[in-house]
C-alpha cells in the first residue's frame, strides 16, 4: 500500500487542489457517518492521482463546507474525478457543500454494463490485480477523531487503485463499444439532485408486519416511532440505535402496561428502561386509549406507477421475453439494459417506431439508440398479433356466423367480450454500510 498524507489545514488543501487541476485524472472516495448519526455529514475523503495519496479531514478542517477548495476541481471538465458506486458520494458531497461535477468517470456503472459478476471495488481488484481488500473497518465510526492507523490505512485502500482499474475498465468498453453507454450514465448521474425530504409521519407503516397489527396496537405503533424519531434527534443517534423496529412491533402487540412488564420485551435493555421507559409507557397508554382509524394509502418513495391496462401488461410481457435473451447475448444483467419501470414506460408509450422513444426521459439515449428499433419491432408484431386475435374472435360472433356460434357454446353462455381496456395493476470491499433511515430518503447500496 502506498504511504499518504494527511490534510487538515486549510492552506495544504488549497495547495493541494491548485495541483489537482493540474492532473489529467484523480480518484476520489468519501466516508460519512450514518450509521453512528441521525445528523449524518462527510468525515473523510480520500484521494489518489498516480503518485500520491491523500486523505483529507474535512472535521479537523472546522466541518464539511471547509472543503470548498475542492469545488473547482470536481467541477472542472478537464480533470477526470473517479469513484466506484459515485451516487452516494455524489449525495453527500453535493449536500454538505453544494459541489457540481463534471468529468465523473464511475467504475461500478462500468463493470455493469461489462456485465462482471461482481461490481464491488473488493471483487473487482482481486479480478484485475490479485489483491484482496481489507474489509474489517466498513462500520467504523468515521466521525470519532483520532481515527486509528487500519481505518486510515482502509480508506486510502479504497482509492489507490482506482485509476488503473479505471483504465482496464475503460479498455474493455471501448472493446465492446459500451463507451458511448457509460458516458451517458455518467453525466446523468452528475446532474441529478436529491431534494430533501422531510420527515415520514407515517413511516411506521412501512416497517414489515405492521399492518398486521390490530387497531389498538398500530396506534401505539404510530406513537412510539414519533417518539423514537425526537429521542433520535435530540441524541443525534441512527433511529434504529435508539430502538429497533422488532421491539416497536413486540411492545406495541403486547401492550405492557408496567417496566417489569416492559423489561421483558427483547431489545429494550436497562439503558432504555432508565432513559425512555416513562415515555414508552405513555405512548402505549395514548395508544390503547384511542384506537388506530383506517390505514392511509402510502405515497411511493419514487416517481409514481403508471396504471396499466390489460393491453400494456400484454406489451411489458413482449418487452420482458425481448430483454431476456438479449441481455444474455449481450452479458449484462436484464435490470441493467432495461429495468422493469422503463419497460412500463415504454409499454405505456406505445411506440411504433424507434423516434417515439427519443423524448421519453425515463430511457438513456443509449438504449434507445442501440435498442429503439428491436423493441418498436417486437411491440409492433404483437400488436398486430394481438389486433388478428381480437379481429378472428369479433368475426366469430358476427351474426352472420350465429349458427357456428351456437354449436360452440351453451345456450345462455356469454359471448367472449374485449375486456383489453380494463384498468389493472401488474430492481466497495462488499459493504452496504449506510443504512436508510425514515426521513432522509437517502441510503447508500454501495458494492465495493
Amino acid at each position: 500500500m502506498a504511504d499518504f498524507e494527511i490534510i487538515d489545514r486549510i492552506s495544504d488543501l488549497e495547495a493541494l487542489s491548485r495541483d489537482l487541476l493540474k492532473e489529467k485524472v484523480v480518484a476520489f472516495d468519501t466516508e460519512a457517518d450514518s450509521f453512528y448519526h441521525y445528523f449524518d455529514k462527510t468525515c473523510l475523503v480520500q484521494i489518489a492521482t498516480k503518485r500520491d495519496c491523500y486523505l483529507v479531514d474535512p472535521l479537523a478542517l472546522g466541518g464539511p463546507a471547509e472543503l470548498a477548495p475542492l469545488g473547482p476541481v470536481f467541477a472542472s471538465p478537464d480533470v477526470r474525478t473517479l469513484f466506484h458506486a459515485a451516487e452516494y458520494d455524489l449525495f453527500v458531497l453535493k449536500r454538505d457543500c453544494g459541489f457540481q461535477f463534471a468529468g465523473l468517470f464511475d467504475t461500478m456503472i462500468s463493470a455493469q454494463l461489462l456485465g462482471y459478476p461482481g461490481i464491488g471495488l473488493a471483487a473487482l481488484i482481486d479480478h484485475h490485480f490479485g489483491i484482496k481488500l481489507a474489509k474489517d473497518e466498513q462500520r467504523s465510526d468515521w466521525s470519532r477523531r483520532p481515527l486509528t492507523d487500519k481505518q486510515l490505512t482502509y480508506a486510502a485502500s479504497d482509492v489507490h487503485f482506482l485509476i488503473r482499474l479505471a483504465e482496464k475498465l475503460e479498455r474493455e468498453l471501448k472493446k465492446a463499444k459500451r463507451l458511448e453507454w457509460a458516458q451517458e450514465e455518467f453525466l446523468a448521474l452528475t446532474k441529478r439532485e436529491w431534494p430533501e425530504r422531510p420527515f415520514d409521519v407515517l413511516g411506521y407503516l412501512r416497517i414489515k408486519g405492521a399492518r398486521k397489527l390490530a387497531p389498538k396496537s398500530l396506534s401505539i405503533l404510530s406513537r412510539l416511532y414519533l417518539m423514537r424519531d425526537a429521542r433520535a434527534r435530540e441524541i443525534d443517534r441512527p433511529p434504529f440505535k435508539v430502538l429497533g423496529n422488532r421491539a416497536l412491533l413486540e411492545i406495541s402487540s403486547e401492550k405492557p402496561g408496567n417496566m417489569k412488564k416492559l423489561a421483558t420485551i427483547k431489545g429494550v435493555t436497562e439503558l432504555i428502561l432508565r432513559r425512555m421507559g416513562g415515555e414508552i409507557l405513555t405512548a402505549v397508554k395514548e395508544g390503547t386509549k384511542t384506537p388506530h382509524g383506517p390505514i392511509p394509502k402510502l405515497e411511493g418513495t419514487g416517481a409514481p406507477r403508471r396504471r396499466m391496462d390489460r393491453r400494456s401488461e400484454r406489451r411489458v410481457e413482449t418487452l420482458k421475453r425481448w430483454r431476456t435473451p438479449r441481455a444474455q447475448e449481450l452479458g449484462i444483467d436484464p435490470g441493467v439494459l432495461c429495468p422493469n419501470a422503463v419497460l412500463e414506460t415504454i409499454a405505456w408509450h406505445n411506440p411504433s417506431s424507434a423516434s417515439d422513444l427519443e423524448n421519453v426521459p425515463e430511457l438513456k439515449s443509449w438504449f434507445v439508440r442501440e435498442f429503439g428499433d428491436e423493441v418498436s419491432n417486437a411491440l409492433a408484431q404483437a400488436n398486430e398479433k394481438l389486433e388478428r386475435s381480437e379481429a378472428s374472435a369479433k368475426a366469430g360472433n358476427s351474426p352472420s356466423d350465429h349458427s357456428r356460434s351456437n354449436r360452440s357454446s351453451k345456450p345462455g353462455a356469454a359471448q367472449p367480450s374485449d375486456r383489453s381496456d380494463r384498468p389493472d395493476r401488474s430492481d466497495k470491499a462488499d459493504r452496504t454500510d449506510k443504512p436508510a433511515r425514515s426521513g432522509s430518503g437517502h441510503s447508500r447500496n454501495r458494492q465495493s
